[in-house]
């Protein structure tokens, strides 16, 4: 057991500080020495010593600040985007993204790598081990500025935060130990987080607006997954399945089976892959009109969700039905969702959301039946479709800044 209260020393505190002016930084942009003391309550002093320390390692840079006058202009730091950079996998289903970041969140690389569902875990991690490498070396990127590998997975993360319990078909074996697999064939220290939990921090370290002191993340991809924050951490519960909204049973009788293993899943009737699926299903002349009209033109098995979205957008009233049934499952999940822990605000992220059909539909259908203290705003990612090469590499690069940037300070984990 962990105790309750722990006590500091000289290292520790000095730790913190260091982590203070790094996440300043990195939140804020340049700012002067003096308005770094300001902002954080420390002497000049101790900003003195503290940022002389990380321009000597190469995590700060200097820059003057512009003219506005005459006179000596301020000197502003800012971090060093380029001072280290982090290495990423996000492990999916039928694919897997690897990717290269620097600190600031910018993709040095990214590739994508098809993969079978069920894919042999020891070597599928084998196999991606070797063309990361690969490719941080065709990028040239140091091995000494390079604090270690992020690892995103869909699917349930062991409560030691090291190992997969299951990645829902994406691996052909649960209780996989990712981290001590993927460490044994990189060299390097490894980070591990549920996919959309990754998504969400990513998020929340690029994301510079006033935030709102909690928060809750909707995913709406091949399935559907949610995570919650709280004065700007993730939140991840006991054993490490915090807001597996996609997984809440939904249909009490007759539901289709889900890939986490039960029937009548969210995602199994709300999900963009689980409207498609229905649609293609009913597809017929007198159900689905305009639908069989897209599909004559361009074949059945080239029909997406947005040939779906379009014709319910159109007056196809069997598109319509099916687009607004798992709208109206995904609505009274987020209301649970609203009730539960009051969040400031939800955050869409997914293609669907760039839809307005979709979207004007799940916000009217979210104002039914809630009061007006409880109408939480819905407001679309703004890195929307942009975050998957960069949330693995970015677990280790906020690990790195919230512990201070010294050495090793990555593996300290989130």
């Amino acid at each position: 057991m962990s105790p309750r209260y722990l006590g500091g020393n000289m290292a520790g505190v000095r730790g913190h500080n260091r982590a203070a002016v790094l996440c300043c930084l990195q939140e804020q942009g340049a700012l002067s020495r003096k308005g770094l003391s300001r902002a954080l309550g420390l002497t000049p002093a101790a900003m003195t010593k503290i940022t002389a320390e990380l321009l000597e390692e190469g995590l700060l840079r200097e820059s003057p600040a512009p003219a506005l006058g005459v006179g000596r202009r301020e000197v502003l730091l800012r971090l060093d985007p380029h001072g280290r950079c982090a290495l990423g996998v996000m492990l999916g289903l039928g694919r897997a993204i690897l990717s290269g970041v620097w600190l600031d969140g910018a993709v040095i690389f990214s590739e994508t790598v098809p993969l079978p569902l069920r894919a042999p875990a020891e070597e599928t991690v084998k196999t991606l081990s070797r063309r990361l490498l690969a490719l941080a070396e065709e990028n040239r990127l140091e091995r000494s500025k390079t604090l270690g590998l992020g690892i995103a997975v869909r699917g349930t993360v062991a409560a030691d935060g090291r190992g997969a319990r299951s990645t829902f078909d994406a691996l052909d074996e649960g209780d996989f130990p990712l981290c001590d697999r993927f460490e044994a064939y990189t060299g390097l220290p490894a980070l591990l987080s549920n996919n959309v939990r990754a998504l969400f921090a990513a998020e929340l370290f690029l994301d510079r607006e006033r935030r709102p002191d909690s928060q809750f993340f909707l995913r709406c991809g091949s399935g559907i997954g949610g995570a919650f924050a709280l004065h700007g951490r993730i939140w991840e519960g006991e054993g490490r399945q915090c807001a597996e909204i996609g997984h809440i049973p939904v249909v009490r009788r007759g539901g289709k089976p889900c890939h986490c293993g039960k029937c009548g899943c969210l995602e199994t009737v709300a999900s963009p892959e689980a409207i498609l699926t229905e649609a293609l299903l009913r597809l017929s002349p007198e159900e689905t009109p305009l639908l069989w009209q897209a599909a004559r033109g361009k074949g059945k098995e080239n029909l997406t969700l947005t040939d779906v979205l379009d014709a319910a957008r159109g007056a196809d009233a069997g598109a319509a039905a099916l687009v607004d049934r798992g709208i109206e499952y995904l609505a009274g999940a987020l209301k649970s969702v609203i009730y539960l822990f009051d969040p400031g605000k939800i955050v869409l992220y997914g293609k669907v959301f760039d839809h307005p059909y979709f979207l004007s539909r799940l916000r009217a259908e979210m104002d039914l039946g809630v009061d007006g203290s409880h109408r939480v705003p819905l407001q679309r990612s703004p890195f929307n479709g942009t975050l998957e090469p960069k949330a693995p590499g970015l677990l280790v690069a906020a690990a790195f800044l919230q512990n201070g940037g010294g050495p090793e300070s990555a593996q300290k984990g989130l």
